[in-house]
């Protein structure tokens, strides 16, 4: 089905390197994943492929997070791929999904501990700042399946970003380009999110069903790193979601983490959790709050730069560190090495002989 873009009242973003691209039949491949701006971005891409006469190879790439995805989420991409006559890819990360990388993470987390790799406790959940749910599970699996398959040929890669999204995205631009020559393209930058259910409707479409009938503001995973209040309590209240509302909250209490920072996932629907899941959730929250006021102890320049020690400590401060690292280890359950001031001074040691070694290279 070919959509009319003259009909279509939104201006679609775009740029000179961006047309120049499609004059020359580049290969076009548009991340979908479900929400309604991938949905939107889908459609006026194709139309102003359709437009711009482009006879180049498109598709559209989805890639499956595992666990944390809405049921509808791939169906809705296929229905999407099959309006627009487009083949959909579907890809997945080999080493796990989303949720067996957070609990990965954690466990690397707490071997680094264990080892003096990192002074503190590393978060095992990705968060607005390192949003390697994106990056590895999205970008990394996405890119290197475009270049195989479109091997010699000038790629763009089409995204739903929008910049009333959020600050950060405010300031993004219509379009750039990768080291690779890949060019990234957001055809929606400037679209509104009523712009953009205005066009699924118009083309014919209905968005996920999590919008209308579970209530989401927005759909990406289950439960995002993200998501609002609202949306996460929309979100547990869907039957679907409960095992890995669950399997998340164990995470929280393994690890004596927040998934969003200050917000407890465990906080948002207790009453799917078990009476023992209730405490152990209480006893983690008191934990952490505990672990946090011992690492203040540990100040910036003990702390490790880029992965490594910048300094000797002085015998007070491996003090410190010792006792913290002790609290911390049982607080946590971790059976960590270097517990004393002897032998702290001796990996730290170690770790700046390694780092000159490296530098030096």
């Amino acid at each position: 089905m070919t959509i009319n873009i003259v009909r279509f009242p939104f201006p679609i973003a775009t740029t000179p390197d961006v047309d120049h691209a499609i004059a020359l039949n580049a290969a076009v491949a548009i991340g979908v994943s479900g929400g309604k701006d991938s949905q939107a971005a889908a459609l006026a891409t194709f139309a102003k492929l359709d437009s711009a006469g482009h006879v180049g190879p498109r598709v559209l790439i989805h890639s499956d997070l595992g666990a944390v995805e809405w049921k509808d989420s791939l169906p809705t991409c296929q229905k999407l791929a099959d309006h627009l006559g487009a083949e959909l890819l579907i890809v997945r990360r080999k080493a796990g999904d989303l949720m067996q990388r957070w609990e990965a993470r954690w466990a690397s987390s707490k071997l680094r501990y264990s080892e003096l790799s990192t002074v503190t406790l590393v978060p095992c959940w990705s968060t607005p700042s390192l949003r390697f749910c994106t990056s590895e599970l999205k970008t990394q699996v996405i890119r290197p399946e475009l270049r195989r398959r479109f091997k010699g040929l000038q790629i763009i890669n089409v995204t739903g970003v929008r910049r009333q999204e959020s600050a950060a995205r405010a300031k993004g631009s219509i379009a750039d380009r990768d080291g690779d020559g890949t060019i990234n393209w957001r055809p929606i930058s400037d679209w509104s999110e009523a712009d953009v259910f205005s066009y699924i409707a118009f083309s014919g479409l209905k968005p996920h069903v999590a919008y209308a009938e579970f209530g989401m503001s927005r759909v990406s995973c289950r439960f995002c790193i993200m998501s609002s209040i609202a949306d996460l309590t929309a979100a547990a209240a869907q039957e679907e979601a409960h095992p890995l509302y669950r399997r998340m909250v164990g995470l929280e209490i393994d690890s004596t983490f927040a998934f969003q920072g200050s917000r407890w996932l465990g906080d948002v629907a207790p009453h799917l959790l078990s009476k023992e899941m209730r405490e152990a959730h209480a006893q983690a929250k008191a934990r952490a709050e505990e672990r946090v006021v011992l690492e203040k102890a540990i100040t910036s320049d003990m702390r490790y730069v880029k992965g490594w020690p910048t300094r000797m400590l002085t015998d007070d401060e491996a003090d410190v560190l010792a006792l913290v690292r002790r609290s911390v280890s049982k607080l946590v359950g971790i059976e960590a090495d270097y517990l004393t001031r002897g032998s702290i001074h001796s990996r730290y040691e170690a770790l700046i002989a390694e780092r000159e070694r490296r530098a030096a290279e």
